[in-house]
């Protein structure tokens, strides 16, 4: 076969790449409801985790191929990649089977085609473009590993001339079950050539199912040869159970706190903290133990999360501090060293440069300008049981502890709020808001007040005997 037909273009350009997922297994062993390849690791389905190893390969074409819970794994698919193309398995009958389904999409496309899974989410991008490079030397490239179990694994079986067939573990004969390098699942190949093949798949075997492996004997059957590209066998985790979710989280949890701290960010206890698929931390971050991370969360340098912190759909500025025991919402936006103490809660705000609420305080929908003092017990009361309403807080205030802000209102640059008064009304700058009822003094009333109600615990516990 000439360089044309295997990575290379007759003119020596790299020929383009298309990639088809499979993702449409139930996961019985889920016992979900939901699709397996929708559980997620890192707030992000697995699916979308294989779809980002895929798209940074800059496919031609992306196909999702799709059947149990079909509508919520191609909105999912759809959110992670508008452009891919969804493909319905009608019923499933093998890996084979789900590739034909793909076959429309794919159709007519002139380059090397790879096939991944859903629920294998952890694929690196380098591994895939070493896939891709195989086809420079051979007509078609599988990825196996080897496997410290190799269990249920398909085996791979080698010879003289390279990778000679794959052999499912139910169909595998005592000596091929010994053999320890496995099948990953994942393959590259000429896709009009690997489309082709399809064509000849048999359900001839243990499961009666059409087995995509079968393309390598296929393959090999028209004198083609077949490369086999190794990878760590962490790289291949499949996911088919709760435990094995567990698993890949832990997996993921893990690689999330290396790339960390490898890119300058302190983490004092990594193993009590963690991650979601987007998390952004700059150098001299400081996220202290048993903090979690949410989807969409940036966080500048020098910023400090304490401990005990939950951030989600947050943007952390520089030199910030947060927490202990804080809670960020989505919608936070905190400008340059703010401090956001224990027990404060913040959603859909934008707090400004050197602003303070240092504890036990509500922040919803509302605007807090630089060099603001928010008090303890402050709440912005944002919902009136229909429609939320923002609070404008100017630069330099002063809320004093305890107070309500009864949302839509404005408080004014330099103004202040005394302790326990509740805002209804607007109020203008360097202004003092005082909305408290003013305290009485009563002589001799407690020593009264004690009397009665002593009177009355005891002519009930008369009544009672």
């Amino acid at each position: 076969m000439t360089a044309a037909g295997r990575g290379r273009a007759g003119d020596g350009t790299e020929r383009p790449v298309a990639v088809a997922i499979l993702a449409a297994g139930k996961g019985t062993r889920m016992r979900s409801s939901r699709p397996k390849v929708l559980h997620e690791i890192g707030h992000a389905p697995m699916l979308v985790h294989a779809m980002r190893s895929a798209l940074s390969l800059a496919p031609r074409r992306l196909a999702v191929v799709v059947g149990h819970g079909a509508e919520a794994v191609a909105e999912a698919a759809r959110a992670a990649a508008p452009d891919v193309a969804v493909c319905l398995q009608e019923s499933q009958r093998g890996t084979g089977d789900a590739l034909r389904a793909a076959a429309p999409a794919l159709s007519g496309f002139e380059g090397r085609l790879l096939v991944m899974f859903g629920d294998t989410p952890f694929v690196r991008p380098e591994t895939l473009a070493a896939m891709a490079a195989a086809l420079e030397r051979h007509d078609l490239a599988v990825l196996g590993f080897e496997a410290a179990e190799p269990g249920r694994y398909g085996r791979l079986v080698t010879g003289p001339a390279g990778l000679e067939r794959i052999v499912e573990a139910k169909d595998a004969t005592p000596e091929e079950l010994a053999i320890r390098v496995c099948n990953s699942g994942v393959m590259a190949g000429d896709c009009a050539t690997m489309l082709r093949l399809l064509g000849s798949l048999s359900t001839e075997n243990a499961q009666g199912e059409y087995y995509l492996t079968d393309l390598v004997g296929l393959a090999r059957g028209e004198g083609r040869t077949v490369g086999l590209v190794l990878c760590p066998e962490a790289e291949t985790l499949g996911i088919n159970d709760r435990a094995g979710l567990a698993a890949a989280e832990a997996v993921f949890q893990a690689g999330a706190r290396a790339a960390a701290m490898a890119a300058g960010a302190t983490l004092t206890a990594p193993e009590t903290v963690f991650f979601a698929h987007d998390t952004v931390l700059a150098p001299d971050v400081v996220v202290e133990p048993n903090v979690v991370f949410g989807p969409g969360v940036r966080v500048a340098e020098g910023a400090r999360i304490r401990a005990f912190s939950h951030l989600e759909g947050a943007e952390v500025g520089p030199g910030a501090v947060i927490g202990p025991y804080a809670r960020l919402r989505p919608g936070t936006r905190l400008a340059e060293d703010v401090r956001i103490g224990n027990f404060v809660e913040v959603k859909n705000a934008e707090i400004g440069a050197g602003a303070k609420a240092n504890h036990l305080s509500y922040l919803g929908d509302a605007t807090v300008g630089a060099g603001a003092n928010i008090g303890a017990g402050t709440i912005t009361c944002n919902y009136d049981g229909v429609n939320k309403h923002r609070t404008e807080i100017g630069a330099g205030a002063f809320i004093g502890t305890n107070s309500s802000l009864v949302a839509p209102v404005t408080v004014a640059p330099g103004a202040y709020v005394a302790t326990a008064t509740t805002v209804t009304r607007d109020v203008p700058a360097e202004a003092l808001a005082i909305g408290r009822a003013p305290q009485q003094n009563r002589e001799g009333a407690a020593a009264r007040l004690r009397q009665v109600l002593a009177a009355r615990k005891a002519a009930r516990a008369a009544r009672k005997d």
